[in-house]
Protein backbone atom coordinates (compact mmCIF):
# COMPACT_ATOMS: atom_id res chain seq x y z
CA UNK A 1 0.00 0.00 0.00
CA UNK A 2 2.80 2.81 0.80
CA UNK A 3 4.64 1.54 -2.26
CA UNK A 4 1.03 1.95 -4.45
CA UNK A 5 0.72 5.61 -2.72
CA UNK A 6 3.95 6.66 -3.67
CA UNK A 7 3.51 5.36 -7.39
CA UNK A 8 -0.40 7.83 -7.76
CA UNK A 9 -0.89 11.49 -7.47
CA UNK A 10 -1.99 12.16 -4.16
CA UNK A 11 -5.82 12.92 -5.27
CA UNK A 12 -6.02 9.55 -7.30
CA UNK A 13 -4.64 8.00 -4.06
CA UNK A 14 -6.78 9.52 -1.57
CA UNK A 15 -9.84 9.10 -3.73
CA UNK A 16 -9.04 5.63 -4.20
CA UNK A 17 -8.70 4.82 -0.24
CA UNK A 18 -11.83 6.73 0.47
CA UNK A 19 -13.55 4.13 -1.52
CA UNK A 20 -11.64 1.58 0.40
CA UNK A 21 -13.23 2.62 3.24
CA UNK A 22 -16.52 2.73 1.83
CA UNK A 23 -15.85 -0.96 0.54
CA UNK A 24 -15.24 -2.13 3.93
CA UNK A 25 -18.10 -0.35 5.08
CA UNK A 26 -20.26 -3.41 3.47
CA UNK A 27 -18.17 -6.33 4.62
CA UNK A 28 -16.82 -5.41 7.84
CA UNK A 29 -19.82 -6.03 9.31
CA UNK A 30 -19.19 -5.83 13.32
CA UNK A 31 -17.59 -2.40 12.64
CA UNK A 32 -20.56 -1.32 10.47
CA UNK A 33 -22.76 -2.18 13.21
CA UNK A 34 -20.32 -0.70 16.06
CA UNK A 35 -20.68 2.89 14.11
CA UNK A 36 -24.26 2.87 13.59
CA UNK A 37 -24.46 1.94 17.43
CA UNK A 38 -22.26 4.55 18.52
CA UNK A 39 -23.62 7.42 16.39
CA UNK A 40 -27.21 6.57 17.53
CA UNK A 41 -26.49 6.36 20.92
CA UNK A 42 -24.04 9.37 20.62
CA UNK A 43 -26.18 11.97 18.97
CA UNK A 44 -29.54 10.64 20.02
CA UNK A 45 -32.87 12.70 19.21
CA UNK A 46 -30.22 15.04 16.98
CA UNK A 47 -29.83 12.45 14.02
CA UNK A 48 -32.81 10.30 12.55
CA UNK A 49 -31.86 7.09 11.84
CA UNK A 50 -31.35 8.04 7.95
CA UNK A 51 -29.51 10.57 9.28
CA UNK A 52 -27.00 8.34 11.15
CA UNK A 53 -26.87 5.75 8.06
CA UNK A 54 -25.56 8.52 6.08
CA UNK A 55 -23.05 9.91 7.98
CA UNK A 56 -21.72 6.12 8.77
CA UNK A 57 -21.02 5.86 4.96
CA UNK A 58 -18.89 9.52 4.93
CA UNK A 59 -17.37 7.75 8.26
CA UNK A 60 -15.71 5.03 6.65
CA UNK A 61 -14.87 7.23 3.52
CA UNK A 62 -12.75 9.46 5.88
CA UNK A 63 -11.56 6.26 7.67
CA UNK A 64 -10.02 5.10 4.25
CA UNK A 65 -9.28 8.55 2.93
CA UNK A 66 -6.95 9.56 6.23
CA UNK A 67 -5.81 6.39 6.63
CA UNK A 68 -3.91 6.31 3.18
CA UNK A 69 -2.90 10.36 3.88
CA UNK A 70 -0.76 8.81 6.88
CA UNK A 71 0.37 6.07 4.74
CA UNK A 72 1.69 8.07 2.09
CA UNK A 73 3.38 11.16 4.52
CA UNK A 74 5.70 8.14 5.08
CA UNK A 75 7.65 9.60 1.92
CA UNK A 76 7.61 12.92 3.10
CA UNK A 77 11.41 14.43 3.98
CA UNK A 78 11.11 17.84 5.50
CA UNK A 79 8.51 20.19 6.80
CA UNK A 80 8.33 21.87 2.84
CA UNK A 81 7.40 18.39 2.09
CA UNK A 82 4.52 17.61 4.69
CA UNK A 83 3.35 21.42 3.57
CA UNK A 84 2.54 21.02 0.99
CA UNK A 85 -0.47 19.48 2.07
CA UNK A 86 -0.69 20.40 5.63
CA UNK A 87 -1.43 23.93 6.88
CA UNK A 88 -0.31 24.87 10.49
CA UNK A 89 -2.64 27.86 11.87
CA UNK A 90 -2.17 29.01 15.44
CA UNK A 91 1.58 28.44 16.38
CA UNK A 92 1.86 31.44 18.17
CA UNK A 93 -0.38 29.20 21.02
CA UNK A 94 2.65 26.62 21.30
CA UNK A 95 5.18 29.53 21.43
CA UNK A 96 3.56 31.85 24.27
CA UNK A 97 3.28 28.58 25.81
CA UNK A 98 6.10 27.04 26.09
CA UNK A 99 8.33 30.42 26.91
CA UNK A 100 6.12 29.59 30.73
CA UNK A 101 9.22 27.13 30.69
CA UNK A 102 7.35 24.43 32.43
CA UNK A 103 6.73 22.59 29.38
CA UNK A 104 3.66 21.80 26.94
CA UNK A 105 1.24 18.66 27.03
CA UNK A 106 -0.01 18.74 23.50
CA UNK A 107 -3.86 17.64 23.74
CA UNK A 108 -5.53 15.70 21.03
CA UNK A 109 -7.62 13.44 19.75
CA UNK A 110 -8.13 10.36 16.93
CA UNK A 111 -9.70 12.71 14.63
CA UNK A 112 -8.72 12.81 10.92
CA UNK A 113 -4.52 12.19 10.06
CA UNK A 114 -3.91 12.60 13.84
CA UNK A 115 -0.05 11.25 13.69
CA UNK A 116 0.42 13.95 11.52
CA UNK A 117 0.59 16.28 14.26
CA UNK A 118 3.16 14.48 15.40
CA UNK A 119 5.63 14.42 12.25
CA UNK A 120 4.20 18.26 11.82
CA UNK A 121 5.62 18.78 15.85
CA UNK A 122 8.90 16.82 14.95
CA UNK A 123 9.77 18.34 11.96
CA UNK A 124 9.49 21.97 13.37
CA UNK A 125 12.05 20.92 16.29
CA UNK A 126 9.85 20.14 19.27
CA UNK A 127 10.56 16.30 19.25
CA UNK A 128 7.15 15.94 21.36
CA UNK A 129 7.11 12.43 23.13
CA UNK A 130 4.22 10.86 22.34
CA UNK A 131 1.83 8.40 24.04
CA UNK A 132 -0.22 5.45 22.77
CA UNK A 133 -1.33 2.01 23.04
CA UNK A 134 0.49 -0.77 20.82
CA UNK A 135 -1.10 -2.30 17.74
CA UNK A 136 -2.39 -5.90 18.07
CA UNK A 137 -0.23 -6.38 14.48
CA UNK A 138 3.70 -6.33 15.90
CA UNK A 139 4.18 -5.39 11.61
CA UNK A 140 2.34 -2.51 11.89
CA UNK A 141 3.17 -1.64 15.29
CA UNK A 142 6.73 -1.02 13.94
CA UNK A 143 5.19 0.55 11.35
CA UNK A 144 3.99 3.28 13.15
CA UNK A 145 6.65 3.56 15.75
CA UNK A 146 9.42 3.79 13.55
CA UNK A 147 7.37 6.56 11.57
CA UNK A 148 6.19 8.48 15.18
CA UNK A 149 9.98 7.77 16.03
CA UNK A 150 11.23 9.38 12.13
CA UNK A 151 11.74 12.82 12.77
CA UNK A 152 13.00 13.32 16.33
CA UNK A 153 9.66 12.46 18.11
CA UNK A 154 9.66 9.97 20.92
CA UNK A 155 7.31 6.95 20.91
CA UNK A 156 6.31 5.68 24.32
CA UNK A 157 3.82 3.27 25.26
CA UNK A 158 0.58 4.08 27.31
CA UNK A 159 1.15 3.48 30.75
CA UNK A 160 5.03 3.67 31.00
CA UNK A 161 7.83 6.35 31.66
CA UNK A 162 5.44 8.53 33.84
CA UNK A 163 8.36 9.90 35.69
CA UNK A 164 10.10 9.75 32.40
CA UNK A 165 7.29 12.68 31.16
CA UNK A 166 7.33 14.41 34.24
CA UNK A 167 10.71 15.01 33.50
CA UNK A 168 10.65 15.66 29.95
CA UNK A 169 8.16 18.72 31.14
CA UNK A 170 9.77 19.72 34.06
CA UNK A 171 12.48 20.46 31.68
CA UNK A 172 10.78 22.28 29.08
CA UNK A 173 9.82 19.89 26.58
CA UNK A 174 6.45 18.27 25.25
CA UNK A 175 4.36 15.54 25.32
CA UNK A 176 1.36 14.95 23.04
CA UNK A 177 -1.71 12.82 24.60
CA UNK A 178 -4.84 11.51 23.74
CA UNK A 179 -7.93 11.20 25.68
CA UNK A 180 -10.57 10.39 23.83
CA UNK A 181 -10.75 7.03 23.79
CA UNK A 182 -11.66 4.05 27.11
CA UNK A 183 -8.37 2.72 27.89
CA UNK A 184 -6.96 0.48 31.20
CA UNK A 185 -5.39 3.74 32.40
CA UNK A 186 -6.51 5.75 35.39
CA UNK A 187 -9.61 7.51 34.25
CA UNK A 188 -12.46 9.02 35.93
CA UNK A 189 -16.30 9.37 34.25
CA UNK A 190 -17.06 13.05 32.82
CA UNK A 191 -20.12 13.73 30.08
CA UNK A 192 -19.26 13.09 26.49
CA UNK A 193 -22.46 13.90 24.18
CA UNK A 194 -23.97 13.99 27.75
CA UNK A 195 -23.15 10.65 28.64
CA UNK A 196 -20.71 9.29 31.51
CA UNK A 197 -17.65 8.30 29.77
CA UNK A 198 -15.03 6.48 31.86
CA UNK A 199 -11.85 8.99 30.64
CA UNK A 200 -7.88 9.10 30.74
CA UNK A 201 -6.80 11.73 33.22
CA UNK A 202 -3.23 11.65 32.53
CA UNK A 203 -3.07 15.15 31.01
CA UNK A 204 -4.65 16.33 33.80
CA UNK A 205 -2.59 15.13 36.52
CA UNK A 206 0.69 15.57 34.47
CA UNK A 207 -0.33 19.20 33.87
CA UNK A 208 -1.29 19.57 37.84
CA UNK A 209 2.16 18.02 39.00
CA UNK A 210 4.43 19.66 36.61
CA UNK A 211 2.72 23.03 35.55
CA UNK A 212 2.69 22.11 32.11
CA UNK A 213 0.64 24.16 29.69
CA UNK A 214 -2.01 22.60 27.91
CA UNK A 215 -2.62 23.22 24.40
CA UNK A 216 -5.21 21.68 22.65
CA UNK A 217 -4.79 20.32 18.75
CA UNK A 218 -6.44 18.52 16.15
CA UNK A 219 -6.13 18.01 12.90
CA UNK A 220 -9.01 17.03 10.09
CA UNK A 221 -8.90 17.12 6.04
CA UNK A 222 -10.83 19.98 4.88
CA UNK A 223 -12.83 20.18 1.71
CA UNK A 224 -10.64 21.90 -0.19
CA UNK A 225 -8.51 18.62 -0.28
CA UNK A 226 -5.47 19.80 2.35
CA UNK A 227 -4.96 18.79 5.74
CA UNK A 228 -5.29 21.39 8.12
CA UNK A 229 -3.31 21.31 11.54
CA UNK A 230 -5.25 24.08 14.18
CA UNK A 231 -3.32 24.59 17.58
CA UNK A 232 -5.51 26.49 19.91
CA UNK A 233 -4.78 28.97 23.14
CA UNK A 234 -3.58 27.14 26.50
CA UNK A 235 -6.80 25.73 28.35
CA UNK A 236 -6.06 26.70 32.02
CA UNK A 237 -5.92 24.34 34.57
CA UNK A 238 -8.40 25.24 37.54
CA UNK A 239 -6.69 24.31 41.32
CA UNK A 240 -8.62 24.54 44.32
CA UNK A 241 -6.34 22.17 46.76
CA UNK A 242 -8.76 18.96 46.43
CA UNK A 243 -6.55 16.75 44.17
CA UNK A 244 -10.06 14.98 43.03
CA UNK A 245 -11.90 17.45 42.16
CA UNK A 246 -9.71 19.01 40.49
CA UNK A 247 -8.71 16.07 38.34
CA UNK A 248 -12.69 15.45 37.29
CA UNK A 249 -13.25 19.30 36.58
CA UNK A 250 -10.30 19.74 34.61
CA UNK A 251 -10.82 16.53 32.40
CA UNK A 252 -14.06 17.34 31.98
CA UNK A 253 -12.82 20.93 30.69
CA UNK A 254 -10.57 18.97 28.12
CA UNK A 255 -13.28 16.51 26.81
CA UNK A 256 -15.36 19.37 25.83
CA UNK A 257 -12.90 20.93 23.75
CA UNK A 258 -12.74 16.75 22.42
CA UNK A 259 -16.16 16.74 21.96
CA UNK A 260 -16.65 20.11 20.35
CA UNK A 261 -13.60 19.36 17.55
CA UNK A 262 -15.87 15.89 16.93
CA UNK A 263 -18.59 17.86 16.40
CA UNK A 264 -17.30 19.85 14.10
CA UNK A 265 -15.65 16.94 12.11
CA UNK A 266 -17.83 14.36 12.96
CA UNK A 267 -17.15 11.90 9.90
CA UNK A 268 -13.82 12.51 10.89
CA UNK A 269 -13.39 10.20 14.61
CA UNK A 270 -13.23 6.54 15.10
CA UNK A 271 -16.75 6.21 16.08
CA UNK A 272 -15.89 2.26 15.70
CA UNK A 273 -14.28 2.62 19.16
CA UNK A 274 -16.45 1.49 22.34
CA UNK A 275 -16.22 4.90 23.89
CA UNK A 276 -18.75 3.87 26.71
CA UNK A 277 -17.49 0.49 27.54
CA UNK A 278 -16.79 1.13 30.87
CA UNK A 279 -19.40 0.77 33.35
CA UNK A 280 -19.29 2.90 37.05
CA UNK A 281 -17.14 1.38 39.52
CA UNK A 282 -15.00 -0.63 36.75
CA UNK A 283 -12.96 2.54 35.88
CA UNK A 284 -9.28 2.31 36.97
CA UNK A 285 -8.80 4.30 39.83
Amino acid sequence: MISLSRAMPRTWWLAFCGGLGKLARVFATKTRNQVLDHLAFAYGPEMTPKEVKKLSWSVFKMLGTNTGEMLRATRVKDLAGLEEFLKTEGLEHYEKAIKKGKGVIFLTLHLGAFDLQVSNMALRGLNPNIIGTPLKDERLNALLWDYRNKYGAIAIERGRETFRLIKVLKSGGSVALLIDQDTKVKSRFVNFFGKPAATPVGATVLALKTGAAVVPTYVYLGEDKLQHMHILPEVPMVITGDDEVDMVYNTQVLTNFIEATIRKHPDQWVWMHERWKTKPGEEIA
